[in-house]
């Protein structure tokens, strides 16, 4: 069993590897991509929008399948629904047959993803093994948005674009043969458990809605008819899926689960911290290359340090810091990293020196390696075993929500700041650089609020809800008792 689980771990790293990796892959072949297949300037998009619609709005439904179906037969299916969407993108002709190769992509990539935390916490259960399971898992995360960046150019360049759907094919295989053989076997609880048909529909609907609102938000503006209708729609959607499970026999999400301010808080929290990483990642490219003149290549490499500071605390330092302090200190250490690394970038000047203004926020963002491991063992430690994939896929509801909403919201606010000082006459690099500013700051912002969420709504998870979630905290002293995680 010991060398079987981190075989084990090995197969969840790479597939959550593969999901984030095609979040980013795809997006410097697009050019080559318009050319070949006949993609519209605006029907592009759809190549990124089809991908994150669905996987943002399948997680929540996945992770509760996961529960009733088995969290295994989750994972294997959803890699096998997404190799096989990987092999149709490769070989698609037209538009149309992409567009719904990468929505079918999307789809498995919710449901193998929406389970990883759940499989994980049940595998290791020592408190050791556990940290560094989940410190290795969100190192291959956070690498994955570089990694994939740099390799869809080498592939696109050497081979042709296809080859960025084709390279998944070979990994989906040896994922799903090795899952197969590695992973640990659950009945699961039965659809008669909990298939709230109508819930299902409810949240799906709201979650895809809300997420399409959001990636349009550039497009059609905040104020725009299009916006706030849909945006109510998505509301009112939501609305009665929470009150379908305040009254369902069945629940799809047992509202029990957000009484644990672990839960809740660790969600919001990761909310909030990853709509700022997020913005930052996008944010930083566009200044280097807008603003100081850098080539795709030279934005990269100059972005190089945060994505490794962040793979090399995560991997090697994170464990052993949570061992030590507890998953909230690491968290709250983290934060104020990512704090600093802001309220440096909201100070940056238009004639910005790499060494001097750009490298420090760069080696600060590298607390992003504290913060995501510490939210992942703190949301999972506050829930039931029986809630493991539940859980695990409300985390990711909320990241890929936070990501989505980060860059929607913080890019419209720059570009606004921008126009509004381009009208007055300033320069454009001024212009651009004021509008990054805007966007940094409100990014530390964020930021703050969920420090403050750390500090006020966290706590250390007692060993009894440790034992029935699975979740890893470091030994409770003897004479300090853990603290509650139940709301007061």
């Amino acid at each position: 069993m010991p060398h079987s689980r981190w075989t084990a771990l090995a197969v969840l790293s790479a597939a959550g590897l593969m999901t984030v990796l095609d979040g980013s892959i795809v997006t410097v072949a697009m050019p080559a991509i318009q050319h070949d297949v006949g993609f519209s300037p605006a029907g592009l998009s759809w190549m990124v929008n089809a991908y994150l619609i669905p996987f943002g709005g399948l997680l929540l439904l996945a992770g509760r399948l996961g529960d009733l179906l088995g969290r295994r037969t989750m994972f294997l299916t959803g890699n096998a629904v997404f190799t096989l969407a990987s092999l149709l993108a490769g070989a698609a002709s037209s538009p149309g047959t992409l567009i719904a190769a990468r929505f079918l992509q999307g789809a498995g990539s919710a449901m193998a993803a929406a389970v990883v935390l759940g499989i994980l916490v049940t595998l290791f259960t020592d408190p050791a093994g556990r940290a560094t399971a989940i410190a290795v898992f969100s190192f291959t995360g956070a690498a994955g948005a570089s990694i994939g960046q740099v390799l869809g150019g080498v592939l696109t360049d050497t081979l042709s674009w296809p080859w960025i759907f084709f390279i998944n094919v070979p990994i989906g295989i040896a994922t799903i043969t090795l899952g197969a053989i590695t992973l640990p076997r659950d009945r699961g609880a039965g659809l008669a458990a909990g298939a709230d048909v109508l819930g299902a529909v409810l949240v799906t609907s709201g979650l895809m809605l809300g997420i399409y609102t959001v990636v349009k938000v550039e497009q059609y503006g905040w104020t725009a008819t299009h916006t706030l209708g849909l945006g109510a729609v998505s509301l009112a959607l939501l609305a009665g899926f929470a009150a379908r499970q305040a009254t369902a026999r069945t629940p799809l999400m047992p509202l029990r689960i957000l009484r644990s301010r672990n839960v809740t808080g660790a969600n919001l929290a990761q909310m909030l911290a990853l709509s700022g990483m997020f913005a930052f990642q996008v944010l930083v490219a566009l200044h280097m290359q807008k603003v100081l003149g850098y080539t795709a290549l030279q934005t990269g490499l100059a972005m190089l340090p945060a994505a490794v500071g962040i793979g090399a605390i995560s991997l090697f330092a994170s464990a052993r810091l949570t061992s030590r302090f507890g998953a909230r200190t690491v968290l709250l250490a983290g934060l104020t990293m990512l704090i600093s690394a802001m309220a440096l970038l909201s100070q940056i000047p238009v004639r910005a020196d790499y060494v001097t203004h750009l490298l420090p926020p760069m080696l600060l963002i590298s607390g992003g390696g504290l913060v995501l491991p510490a939210l992942a063992t703190l949301g999972m430690s506050g829930a039931r075993e029986s809630d493991a994939g539940l859980a695990s896929g409300l985390f990711n509801t909320t990241q890929q929500v936070g990501m989505a909403l980060g860059v929607a919201v913080l890019s419209t606010l720059a570009a606004s700041r921008t126009d509004g000082l381009l009208t007055a006459g300033a320069d454009q690099a001024t212009a651009l650089t004021s509008g990054y500013r805007l966007a940094f700051t409100l990014s530390a912002a964020l930021l703050l609020t969920a420090f403050l969420i750390g500090v006020t709504v966290l706590r250390r998870p007692t060993p009894t809800q440790l034992a029935a979630s699975g979740g890893y905290s470091p030994v409770t002293h003897p004479s300090k008792p853990a603290e509650p995680t139940s709301w007061p």
